[in-house]
């Protein structure tokens, strides 16, 4: 959508109007304010209001059944059976509670929609101060998603590779993350959430294909003869730190919290037939798909290769070979789709900032340029950092437990205000605390292990090839 400037008024104008103070009675205010809406209607959330129920159910599959169902069997292995089945079923419970409240809090003020993250934010901190919590917060997951799923997108491409073509020459996993990252040139150039539907509903039909390829593959394989339950560590440190690690790891598996506003603002809402109702609906189908894919497959790999199963469970299954080669390419098509759900919020922060803050012409080739840019660094941060499960722990903690876990408590808490000591006051606090523990744990196990991953692994050079 190309914006047209109204009459004779330049950006410099309007920038002088937009810093004149709120009372004013310039004559060029209603210009100012077409404008205003014009540019809205072109940024990529606000651009379409017209999605159904079933858009929230496999948009939000898409955002959550990501990478993360892949390294649960892994933080099983570090949590063992007894705390890692109460961590799956409680961070399920949280989430999907937290969840809730962020799609009731949607449009908690009447005639008004909290289309993103941090208006919600603001509205419940104040202007400056909810922008400097929130938007921080959201950019960390989005962006370290993004990089992520640039490493684990590469891998599968390469484990695919490997499986099909296991006498061919060894291509580094550099190569394969490159190959990954083209694909995304040309989907990051979708204009908005409708836009990325056909790639969200792909990808959300893979993830349950192959993390159900993963429990089945790993229950056919049966118990490993010399599988061990107990925890992957052998010293205290080790078990501590993992533990800690394992937390994250499990953190980032329940990311759609990010992107639910989001998501939201794409459906149509009026007062009779508020976008909650649809939304919700959609989030429960999302959840119980969420569980369909995220406990067999965590309960199923730990039984079946116990504290052995690698970072990536599709990494440790290698037959049957042709099996595990559709996993992975099933893989690599619902992170196309994942990447693009937690890319188009931050494109919508680029484009807002470039718009409206340095006077950028919106059209195609300011997204053209800025979402290459955002593609290509993700790209790169990913080539140079490929450490998949410690970037999981870190980030899992770091910024995934504020966002999931206990930020959606404190707006609840500060904007409808339940009354004290009541079933709603303490179930927040109660969320508050486990979200605060989270940040505060999991980001020292997930450092822990970078720091190790570093002295051994000598950039720019690929890991062994694992046959």
């Amino acid at each position: 959508m190309e914006i047209q400037q109204l009459g004779d008024h330049s950006p410099d104008k309007f920038a002088s109007l937009a810093l004149a103070p709120k009372g004013r009675t310039d004559p060029q205010e209603g210009n100012w304010g077409a404008q205003e809406k014009a540019i809205d209607d072109w940024l990529p959330i606000n651009a379409r209001r017209n999605a159904k129920w079933w858009y929230s159910a496999f948009h939000n599959v898409t955002a959550m059944v990501g990478a993360g169902v892949l390294s649960l069997p892994y933080a099983m292995s570090e949590l063992g059976w007894e705390a890692g089945v109460t961590v799956l079923i409680l961070s399920w419970i949280i989430t999907l509670y937290t969840l809730w409240q962020m799609v009731e809090m949607h449009e908690m003020v009447p005639g008004k929609r909290f289309d993103r993250y941090h208006e919600l934010g603001q509205h419940a901190f104040g202007e400056k101060l909810g922008l400097w919590i929130v938007v921080p917060q959201q950019l960390v997951v989005e962006v370290g998603l993004n990089i992520v799923y640039m490493v684990t997108g590469g891998q599968s491409l390469q484990k695919f590779h490997d499986v099909v073509c296991h006498d061919c020459k060894h291509i580094k996993l550099t190569y394969f993350i490159m190959i990954f990252a083209s694909a995304h040139f040309v989907l990051s150039q979708l204009p908005n959430f409708h836009s990325i539907s056909g790639v969200s509903l792909a990808a959300a039909v893979m993830s349950l294909c192959y993390s159900t390829i993963a429990w089945i593959a790993s229950a056919s394989k049966g118990r490993s003869a010399d599988v061990d339950y107990h925890l992957r560590a052998t010293t205290t440190p080790g078990k501590v730190f993992g533990f800690f690690g394992a937390l994250g790891d499990v953190a980032f598996a329940y990311a759609g919290h990010n992107v639910v506003l989001e998501i939201q603002a794409t459906i149509p809402s009026t007062p009779d037939k508020p976008s909650k109702k649809p939304m919700w609906k959609g989030v429960i189908v999302a959840y119980i798909v969420v569980a369909v894919c995220y406990f067999p497959a965590s309960l199923v790999g730990y039984w079946a290769f116990g504290n052995k199963v690698d970072d990536n469970i599709l990494v440790t299954l290698n037959k049957p070979k042709w099996l595990i080669a559709l996993a992975n390419m099933m893989v690599v098509v619902h992170l196309l789709g994942s990447y693009q759900i937690y890319a188009m919020p931050v494109f919508d922060m680029i484009e807002t900032v470039l718009v409206r803050k340095f006077w950028f012409h919106p059209g195609l080739m300011l997204r053209l340029i800025a979402r290459t840019a955002y593609v290509a660094f993700t790209m790169f941060v990913a080539i140079t950092f490929p450490f998949f499960n410690e970037l999981l722990s870190f980030f899992g903690g770091f910024a995934f437990a504020p966002t999931t876990y206990f930020l959606p408590c404190i707006m609840w808490l500060t904007v409808y205000k339940p009354k004290r000591f009541s079933l709603s006051w303490f179930t927040n606090w109660a969320c508050i605390v486990i979200g605060v523990l989270l940040m505060i744990l999991s980001p020292i196990g997930g450092l822990r292990q970078i720091i190790l991953k570093i002295k051994t692994y000598k950039f720019y050079q690929d890991y062994p090839r694992n046959d």
